[in-house]
Parts: C-alpha cells; sequence; structure tokens
C-alpha cells in the first residue's frame, strides 16, 4: 500500500498502479519460472519468434522524457524540425516479413521534451518539413501532443495498432526568420495572430556611439579566445569597426551581424598567422577583406575589362551634348559592385513627352518608370508654365541588355534631357548618381560607395587625370564608406566626389555653366542654362503651332 499511498495525489499513477496490480493477479504463468525453448534462428523464445510478444513487457516502463538533474525549465532547440522529432514516433522492429511495435518504442519529440519550457525552432525549416506546420498549429491551440505515424496516414504501413493517447503540454514555442516571411504568415495565415502573439525584431544595426565602439572591441576580444586566436591590436579594432560602418554604408552606424564579424576575426587571424606577427592589425584586417573580395569579385573584373578595351563604350574624357555617365549597382548574393552605364538623350520637336527605351523594349521596372515619369512633371513645372511643352525626348541606357529598376539614374537621365535642349556639352569625367522629384530637389540613393568604387576603377584603369570624379546627392555625405585607394586619390586631388541638392546645381558642375536662376520678370539670365532650355522650348513650340497651323490650312 505504500506505492498507492506515495503517489496519491497522482490519479493517473494510482491507476496505472491498480491496473497492474489486476493484471498481473491474472497473469501467473510467466513468474511461475518455467522456461521457455529459445528458437534456434531468431534467438528469441519461440512464442515471441511465431508473432508473440515477451510475457513481461508489459511491466517494462518507457521513460518518455527524462529531465532530472535539470535546472531551470527545459529550452530545446531542434535544428530538423520534421514530424518525428517535433511530436515524437513509434519504432518498430522487423519480425517475420512484418513490423511490430510497442509502448517502449514510443519516443518524444521536441515539445514533449520541452513541455514545462521554450522550444526554438527555425521558420523556414518548420515550413518546408512537409506537414509540420498545421500540426504545429494545432498541438499550440490544443495544449496537446498527439503521436500520429505520417507512413500510416499515407498508407505505406500498417503498424500494430498502437495509438498513443495526446499528451497534456505547455511550452512556448520561439520561431526565427526574416521579415518577409512573418509579413508573409500575417497576411495568409488567419491562425498566425492568434497563436503567435509576441514579435521581437533584431535590428541588423546599432549606433556608432564610444560606449558601442568600446563593447564592439570586448566583443572582439572575447571572440578570439573562443576562436584561439590573434588579439587585435588598436588599429586592428579600428580597421574592423571602420569596415563594420562600411557594411551598413553609414559613418554613424555599426553592423550588428557579429556572426559575419567572426568570419573576419578568423580570416584576419590566418593573415597574422602567416606575417608571425603577435597581434592581429589593420594591414591583417584590410588583406582578409581584400582576399575575400578577390575570390568573389570574378564577374565585376570581366565587366571592368570589357569596358577597358571598348566593348562596352564609356567616356572617361571629355565632352558631350546630351551624354552622362550613369552608375548601377550589381547584387549578386555574396558581391555587391557598382557599374557605370552610358545615358543618352535625344530631344525633337512633338507632344510624345520623354520616351523610355527601356520601357518601350520591355527590359525597365516599375521604379524606373516612375522615375522617367517624374521628368515630364519636372520639365512642365519649369519651364512650361506659359507655354504648352511641346517636346519629344527619348531616354536610353546604351548597351544594356538586361532589366533595368529603380530611380537612382532619374536625376542623370535628365541632365542628359537638359544638355540635349540646351545643347550645352556635359563633362565625361563626372558619373552621375540620384534620384529626383518633381521639385528639381536631389534624392538620396543607396549603394553609393559601390557605385562609386566602380566608376573610379574604370578611371583608375583609363588613366587618372584629376579632372574625374562622381556627382552624388548631399544627403549621402553621411554614407561614404570608401575604400582607402579612393580615398587617397581624392585627397590627392586625383579624384573628385560633388554633392548636389538640386538639379540646378547639377547641371553647373556638369557643364561649368551657370544653371541660372528666374528674375522678378519671369526671365532667365541671358547664356544661363535654364535661358537656352527656355529658348529652345519656345522655339519648338512655336514650329510646332505653325506646323498644324499650315497642316489644318491645307485641309490635311
Amino acid at each position: 500500500g505504500s506505492l498507492f499511498e506515495r503517489y496519491s495525489d497522482w490519479p493517473k499513477v494510482t491507476q496505472y498502479l491498480t491496473g497492474l496490480k489486476a493484471y498481473i493477479l491474472d497473469n501467473l504463468e510467466p513468474f511461475k519460472g518455467t522456461e521457455e525453448p529459445v528458437h534456434t534462428v531468431f534467438g528469441v523464445p519461440v512464442s515471441q519468434a511465431m508473432g508473440g510478444r515477451d510475457p513481461f513487457l508489459p511491466f517494462q516502463v518507457n521513460v518518455f522524457v527524462d529531465n532530472d538533474g535539470a535546472k531551470g525549465p527545459p529550452v530545446i532547440l531542434e535544428s530538423n524540425p520534421n514530424l518525428g522529432n517535433m511530436f515524437g514516433k513509434i519504432e518498430r522492429r522487423f519480425l517475420l516479413g512484418g513490423y511490430v511495435s510497442d509502448h517502449t518504442m514510443l519516443k518524444a519529440g521536441a515539445l514533449s521534451k520541452a513541455n514545462g519550457g521554450y522550444v526554438l525552432l527555425s521558420v523556414n525549416d518548420v515550413l518546408t518539413n512537409p506537414g509540420v506546420w498545421p500540426a504545429l498549429k494545432r498541438a499550440i491551440k490544443n495544449g496537446e501532443v498527439r503521436i500520429e505515424d505520417p507512413f500510416e496516414q499515407s498508407g505505406l504501413i500498417a503498424p500494430q495498432g498502437l495509438r498513443p493517447e495526446p499528451m497534456p503540454i505547455k511550452v512556448k514555442v520561439v520561431l526565427t526568420g526574416d521579415a518577409l516571411l512573418y509579413q508573409l504568415l500575417s497576411m495568409y495565415d488567419e491562425d498566425f495572430w492568434e497563436i503567435f502573439k509576441v514579435k521581437a525584431d533584431f535590428d541588423s544595426e546599432i549606433e556608432r556611439t564610444k560606449d558601442n565602439m568600446l563593447a564592439y572591441a570586448a566583443f572582439l576580444s572575447g571572440c578570439c579566445e573562443e576562436c584561439e586566436a590573434r588579439h587585435f591590436d588598436p588599429s586592428g579594432v579600428a580597421k574592423v569597426i571602420e569596415h563594420s560602418a562600411r557594411i551598413v554604408a553609414d559613418q554613424e552606424r555599426l553592423s550588428s551581424r557579429f556572426a559575419q564579424v567572426k568570419d573576419w576575426i578568423e580570416e584576419a587571424n590566418y593573415w597574422a598567422l602567416q606575417d608571425n606577427a603577435k597581434f592581429i592589425s589593420a594591414r591583417h584586417v584590410q588583406k582578409a577583406i581584400d582576399e575575400r573580395l578577390f575570390r568573389h569579385n570574378l564577374l565585376d573584373e570581366r565587366i571592368r575589362d570589357v569596358i577597358n578595351r571598348g566593348t562596352i563604350m564609356i567616356d572617361t574624357e571629355g565632352e558631350v551634348v546630351g551624354q552622362v555617365n550613369g552608375l548601377s549597382v550589381y547584387a549578386l548574393g555574396d558581391i555587391t559592385f557598382g557599374k557605370p552605364s552610358r545615358i543618352t538623350a535625344r530631344t525633337f520637336l512633338g507632344r510624345g513627352g520623354v520616351i523610355n527605351i527601356e520601357r518601350e523594349s520591355q527590359l525597365s521596372g516599375p521604379i524606373h518608370n516612375k522615375g522617367v515619369m517624374i521628368l515630364s512633371g519636372y520639365l512642365g513645372w519649369k519651364y512650361a508654365q506659359d507655354k504648352p511643352l511641346s517636346l519629344s525626348a527619348s531616354l536610353c541606357f546604351e548597351q544594356s541588355y538586361e532589366g533595368v529598376d529603380g530611380d537612382s539614374a532619374s536625376s542623370t537621365e535628365l541632365y542628359a534631357i537638359v544638355s540635349s535642349l540646351s545643347d550645352i556639352p556635359i563633362k565625361q569625367g563626372i558619373a552621375v548618381t540620384g534620384s529626383v522629384n518633381q521639385k528639381g530637389e536631389i534624392q538620396p540613393i543607396g549603394g553609393v560607395n559601390q557605385k562609386i568604387e566602380g566608376f573610379f576603377r574604370v578611371c583608375q584603369a583609363k588613366g587618372l587625370n584629376g579632372d574625374q570624379g562622381v556627382l552624388i546627392p548631399q544627403q549621402n555625405l553621411r554614407n561614404l564608406m570608401l575604400r582607402e585607394e579612393v580615398v587617397d586619390a581624392v585627397r590627392q586631388g586625383r579624384f573628385h566626389i560633388y554633392s548636389a541638392t538640386t538639379v540646378d546645381e547639377g547641371i553647373e558642375i556638369l557643364t561649368g555653366v551657370p544653371a541660372g536662376e528666374k528674375q522678378k520678370d519671369g526671365v532667365y539670365p541671358e547664356d544661363t542654362i535654364n535661358c537656352l532650355v527656355n529658348k529652345r522650348l519656345e522655339e519648338m513650340a512655336e514650329r510646332l503651332k505653325s506646323f498644324y497651323t499650315e497642316e489644318k490650312k491645307e485641309g490635311r
């Protein structure tokens, strides 16, 4: 009676003991000690070999989950959340051409192991394992785990008939994944908000404060201990922090992708080892960065090679009317690099507005199309307050055979149109990036460092003459985290970085001619860009009016 008294507060245990007692009294034969002959082939008692079972099997206990010695609630990280690993499974043994199972073959899954605690899962892994997502939602909503055989459900295997009852659970499920999956589940799974009610966003950037930089240095020291690497000297720490700011393209922020930082440490440590250095210094960090770039930038090298050979035509010297060097960014997963593109504009009489050749040939995306449409709004607001905008203009990314998207070239395209209308040439040694709005304000863009470096390398290969550079939006100045070779060239006056806040400022830099502000009488100063553009548009409006008047008289 001591067992019943000991577990009197556990009804299911006392119920089991009562059933066990009754079973023993009804099945006393195994306890009489009669030995059963052993099968010569299978090595088990004959009754088991013929499909029976061990008579003492019902008395065996299956320790389903053992948290003995654990401190605090269990925390389970399941890296392969399939049905068996998540909810448990029924194992089998092969016997006489079939499969048999018993209660000792029940194996716990992650939800049972984490009962009373937490289970951590990757949402991407959960969604890619068939059947796991709906089963997980049922388990959380019902507060119970059912061990079900996926093979039985599909009709592939007919087991012996083991049907475990649902087991109650109280577990916190933590899903990790990217923001896109979260948004998709929120939009298309009506149960998602009800089940997963707490969201935590982890930023990939931190403020570049003194405290955070000291914490960064401490983190580097801890990683060196963990990786058994050399420690950093002050120059090495400074270089890592500088490169971290470059990764996020912001002088005032640092990357918090610490797994990536660990990779830098290991690679920099290798080069310090090759150098027989006691500490990892700035040159070892830079060497690791350069070597990683060298391994990944084959396509970038090939594109620059065809530009240098003249296959892709890019001018870095001289002046041309209606032609500007634009800058685009290629993001290929493990590498991002900039490439210059020749953008041309041709203006002529008509009422077709701005024609985007990329759009007409279905090579441009919606954002690029929007950027081009903005140009018509600006031209009309700037020059057509007292006359109709009788203009047709064609824009083209020359030698572009892939899709184009983004609005970062809209200011470049506008400069090309203004140059064509005014017949004032643009300096080909200056490449341009930046979007524009209908008020003529230059707006910031992404990938500014890669764009500058891409054009710099092209100019470097063709020869730096001291007149070359890149025109960027003024708001992007805080994003400049350029490679040392570019910074040195700028410091020495061999390369330049210009910034602009308006179209007028930009066109003055590109042409060397004043843009001109409208005077009180509504007229632009003579020999300015805006005056020349305005006169050309007036002439086009008059010619078009005369053409239609003559056509009407002739009855055509």
